[in-house]
């Protein structure tokens, strides 16, 4: 702890954003970064606590205290290598995590926590820039060869540590570019995406294929991985969205948000369109049924495609605006957020359930809606009531239903493997040895877990890299 009342002398800064009226104009970040003087006193208002509650609450485990410590000293270096101890991705996670972190810092119980993201951003970015992250090259190969299906943060994660031990891996991808829900789910006005290429260069020079355009268990059979390769890893995302089978659920103008979403980032990657469907928002009424970040996400991008208004509806009710620290502090809680894409222009509103889908000539003109509120059964579990006489429309020319995944799509792979699923429709795999039911098959991410944040998915592909590993050579050294 280099500085003791750095909390006390030093008030919380964080990163600042570009103007509305600009930044809705493009498609790039817009975060404004602080100095190199302001982030080192950031860094000094962590107070290195007894029981770092910020471990408690990062998921990937990153050692939040040690490199606060070091970029409030100036030595940026070393609190990279701290850094990339825990996390193969940084500058994925200082922009897209929420930070469960910085809700767990002891400093958050004054609403004042240290701006641990924006200085994890600013640890690696400056490592890009000095020139200090290159490929780590295994002295030796094991001559094992392992497949990774699904090129998301768990795959990713997991082929880096796997080919840093020495094996041979192949990263298969059923879409054109590499990156998964980073590349294709997440607008770049968050993530902008030669920062996935970046990592790309690095991991190919440490001996790391990648297939793209390969859909295992469409169109290459399961089998031929089997017979090829050692070890099989399930990375893949949870792709089922959750439907809303409502009557009007067939009508033109009701998309579900992840092809929406999609669709703009490979028209920002200069991609080939032809073939698929085009769903945009300009000039139109549009609604965003989900009011968490997917939801979100489609709130900016439509806000850029030019949508003459911007509605999202949640079926909860609105939290409140400030938690009970007493209550739930270190865990996250729930409480009202609101994102840039909300700040940018669009109404939100709560306890809202659809009934149905409404329009002419086959297009969706509005939606019929009704309020509900959430009262506790005769089993004591809460349950959705209609608010009697609540019933109204609300306009719209496009809906985008953004209320989550259910699970990994069944047909295709998981069918032709075999492997067992747990209750909800994952893959069956503990988190101990992240094994499968099929003996050199394994999973990892939201393949196994179910929908769940970037942080978790490092987390889950470091695990099951070191998993993998010892089954392959009967013990590991990687880093769990």
């Amino acid at each position: 702890m280099g500085k003791p009342t750095g909390f006390k002398d030093i008030e919380r800064r964080d990163r600042a954003y570009a103007p509305v009226s600009e930044r809705t104009r493009h498609w790039k970040e817009f975060w404004l970064p602080l100095s190199e003087n302001e982030l080192r006193e950031q860094g000094a208002r962590c107070m290195d606590c007894g029981i770092p509650f910020c471990h408690q609450g990062c998921p990937v485990n990153n050692i939040v205290p040690d490199w606060n410590d070091l970029v409030y000293r100036g030595d940026w270096r070393s609190a990279l290598e701290v850094l990339h101890s825990t996390n193969n991705f940084p500058e994925f996670t200082g922009r897209v995590c929420p930070a469960p972190c910085e809700a767990a810092c002891t400093l958050q119980l004054s609403d004042r926590p240290v701006t641990i993201k924006t200085i994890e951003c600013a640890i690696v970015e400056r490592g890009w820039e000095e020139g200090w992250i290159g490929p780590q090259i295994p002295q030796h190969r094991t001559g094992r060869r392992v497949a990774v299906v699904g090129s998301g943060p768990a795959g990713l994660a997991c082929a880096q540590q796997l080919a840093r031990a020495g094996h041979t891996v192949t990263v298969f991808e059923k879409q054109a570019r590499i990156g998964g829900l980073l590349r294709y789910g997440i607008p770049d006005f968050k993530l902008e995406k030669h920062l996935i290429d970046r990592r790309m260069a690095q991991m190919r020079a440490e001996g790391i294929r990648f297939r793209p355009n390969t859909h295992i268990g469409v169109a290459v059979p399961v089998g031929e991985l089997v017979e090829e390769y050692d070890a099989i890893v399930l990375a893949g995302g949870s792709e089922q969205p959750r439907d809303m089978p409502v009557p009007g659920r067939e009508l033109d103008g009701v998309h579900f948000a992840m092809p929406y979403l999609a669709g703009q980032n490979r028209r920002n990657a200069g991609e080939d369109l032809s073939g698929t469907r085009r769903i945009l928002a300009k000039g139109k009424r549009v609604v965003v049924i989900g009011g968490g970040d997917t939801g979100s996400d489609c709130v900016g991008t439509a806000i850029r495609q030019g949508a003459s208004s911007v509605t999202q509806l949640e079926i909860m009710p609105k939290p409140p605006e400030h938690e009970d620290k007493a209550l739930v502090w270190p865990d996250w809680p729930l409480k009202l957020r609101t994102s840039t894409s909300h700040e940018e222009g669009c109404e939100r509103d709560w306890s809202v359930n659809t009934k149905a889908f409404v329009g002419s000539k086959g297009n969706v003109e509005a939606l019929q809606l009704v309020r509900v509120r959430w009262e506790p059964g005769e089993d004591g579990r809460m349950a959705l009531k209609e608010v009697p006489g609540s019933e109204f429309e609300l306009e719209a020319d496009l809906v985008l239903l953004a209320m989550g995944f259910e699970h990994p799509v069944h047909n295709g792979m998981l069918t032709s493997l075999g492997v067992e699923l747990d209750t909800r429709g994952n893959v069956r795999a503990n988190a101990d040895n992240y094994r499968s039911s099929v003996e050199n098959v394994f999973s990892a991410g939201d393949m196994r877990r179910g929908q769940s944040l970037v942080v978790w998915a490092i987390l889950e592909g470091r695990q099951c890299a070191h998993a993998v590993d010892t089954f392959l050579t009967g013990a590991s050294d990687l880093p769990l």
